[in-house]
Formats: C-alpha cells, structure tokens, sequence
C-alpha cells in the first residue's frame, strides 16, 4: 500500500528506494540513551544506603567480636538478621506499596545489602576451612544457610499475617 510519499533512494543514488528503516543517515539516527540514564537517584539511594548498612556490620563486629577460628557468631547473627529484616521489609512493599520509590533501593539493596555480608561469611568458612576445623566450617555454613532462610521466611509470613489481620479488623496497619 502506498502512501503517495516518494521513498528516498538508496546510498547510490539510484532507482532503487531505501528500505523505511534506513531512510537516514547514521550520524542523523537518535540514539538509545544508555541504561544508567536517569538512574542517578536510585544509584546514590542505593549508595547511601550501602554505606549506613556496612557502617552498622562494622559496629556490630566491634561491640561484639570473634576471635580468629572460634565460631563467627556475630557474622552468622548479621546474617540472620538482615534477611528477617528483608523479609519485613519485602512483605511490606508487597502488601501496602512502596511509599517512594527509593525505599526499596535504599532499604533492601542498599541498607541491608551493606549490613549482611556474603563476602565474610565465605572468607570465615575459608579460614576454618584452612585451619583444620572443616568440622566448625560446616557447622557454620549450614547454619548461616538454614538460619538466614528461617528468618526470611518467618518475618516475610509474621508480617503478612499481621498486616492481614490489622487489615480485617479496620485498623490502621
């Protein structure tokens, strides 16, 4: 179907119309704007965030520290809470919305990404590991593992249930 318009010519200038899609010049083209762009908010929420999270992980390994090959208690319990934190929190923005849209970055990814740590927790079962307690190493990983999904899940489905029952009952949740 034609629309009357006459289509361009192609580079070599003969007969032969252009394909639609190619009708301009490369230098002429709009370009995508690059995946970052306008994200500058959430980077510096997310950044924010990061810094007060591993800023809190940093005093809590101070107020309660672990002596080299014992079992690292403080890490394990960091851990621990951080994802209950983050059950909370998702069962939060999952049943009431998100207030704005930089709390999630800001609390989830930011705050409690820099307070838990993935990083500790493998250079502690390294440095059991290495040390010959392979036993206290395993004890740690399960641990860590079964307790950081216990807590997960208990704060993700406590907090549903209350906001469900504070919903029911008329009352501001």
């Amino acid at each position: 179907m034609s629309t009357g318009a006459p289509r361009p010519l192609t580079a070599d200038a003969t007969s032969v119309p252009a394909a639609p899609h190619t009708t301009a010049p490369p230098a002429e083209r709009p370009r995508p704007a690059p995946p970052w762009q306008g994200q500058w908010p959430v980077i510096g929420a997310v950044a924010l965030g990061g810094g007060i999270g591993a800023a809190a992980r940093y005093g809590a390994g101070l107020l309660w520290p672990t002596a080299p090959g014992t079992f690292p208690a403080t890490t394990l319990l960091i851990n621990v809470v951080g994802c209950a934190l983050m059950g909370i929190l998702m069962a939060l923005i999952t049943e009431r919305g998100t207030p704005h849209h930089l709390l999630r970055p800001f609390l989830g990814t930011g705050v409690l990404g820099g307070f838990t740590t993935f990083s500790t927790y493998a250079v502690d079962i390294e440095h059991l590991l290495t040390t010959g307690r392979a036993g206290l190493a395993l004890a740690y990983l399960a641990a860590t593992l079964l307790g950081a999904l216990a807590a997960a899940w208990a704060a993700l489905a406590g907090t549903r249930r209350v906001l469900t029952r504070h919903g029911r009952e008329g009352r501001p949740a």
